[in-house]
């Protein structure tokens, strides 16, 4: 009896392998359509099992980088320097830059006062690029951001430049880089409470959840009711169709109430917008399908 139990335990665990290789290569295939570098990292939160493809790969990041920024923020609110409901001046100077995509600066031309939670709300669920620079401003610049990773031990994502800088010339938005299994881990250690507070980690996801952007790419191909914190980043695209970076990143939670931390970027891809976001789609069905059992 204890050999046939032990036989059938082993059937299984050599089983989830197998298809623990199946997914990683139908992630392979997936990527190929992108037409440039593709990396995917998954952790399974609760059970820590890992995936990764291309993990280490230093990858554009673009608005991704409002997440760490975002916690970066979040924790001066922990260490009480910055309250949520701080009254904030934005002033016409700080809002009129061309070029940069902001609601902020659609809704308030003039500038306005706003509260530092309402303006991260901004930053995180609609990827304010105005909201972006005058926060990263106000926490000593990007690299505050930097030293802020690597105190978490988080060494394999660099920021160096705001988006109005990225936007000033296109060499520029590849000084802001990370590689996918750091943006996993980065995703997992927040999750489970070991960066913020609990008050500032549920804030930040729900503002995470409530993004706007990018719905057809982590959240693409998943019932309409699954619940994605997410943060994308998306790159222009030069004239001879390169685009730098197609990116999303996030905290799924599967049917079976367990969580992913993951993150898809799409690097230097010659492929269209659509192919683009369906790869990212693409890959976290697979996800979705593979751990939500």
């Amino acid at each position: 009896m204890r050999r046939s139990f032990a036989f059938c335990l082993l059937l299984l665990v050599v089983s989830k392998a197998s298809y623990g290789q199946d997914i990683l290569t139908q992630i392979k295939t997936i990527a190929d359509d992108a037409k440039g570098i593709v990396g995917v990292s998954i952790i399974a939160i609760e059970s820590h099992d890992t995936l990764n493809y291309n993990a280490h790969s230093r990858l554009v990041l673009h608005s991704v980088i409002k997440f760490p920024i975002a916690l970066t923020v979040l924790d001066l609110v922990d260490r009480r320097k910055l309250k949520l409901d701080d009254q904030l001046t934005i002033r016409k100077k700080d809002i009129n830059k061309s070029g940069l995509y902001s609601p902020l600066r659609d809704r308030f031309p003039d500038g306005t006062v706003i509260t530092l939670g309402d303006l991260l709300g901004y930053m995180v669920s609609q990827s304010d690029n105005v909201a972006c620079d005058y926060l990263l401003k106000k926490i000593g610049g990007p690299q505050a951001v930097d030293e802020h990773l690597k105190g978490l031990g988080v060494s394999g994502i660099s920021i160096r430049a705001s988006e109005e800088q990225m936007a000033s010339a296109w060499e520029v938005q590849y000084t802001n880089w990370g590689k996918t299994a750091d943006l996993a881990q980065l995703l997992d250690l927040f999750y489970r409470g070991k960066i913020l507070s609990q008050t500032s980690t549920d804030f930040l996801i729900k503002l995470m959840t409530a993004t706007t952007t990018g719905p057809k790419r982590l959240k693409g191909l998943l019932p309409a009711n699954a619940v994605v914190a997410h943060k994308t980043g998306t790159s222009p695209t030069n004239a001879e169709g390169l685009s730098p970076a197609t990116n999303d990143i996030g905290i799924i939670t599967l049917p079976n109430g367990k969580h992913l931390a993951i993150a898809v970027l799409v690097c230097n891809s010659t492929a269209g917008e659509a192919t683009r976001e369906a790869v990212i789609a693409r890959i976290s069905k697979a996800a979705w399908d593979f751990y939500g059992n």
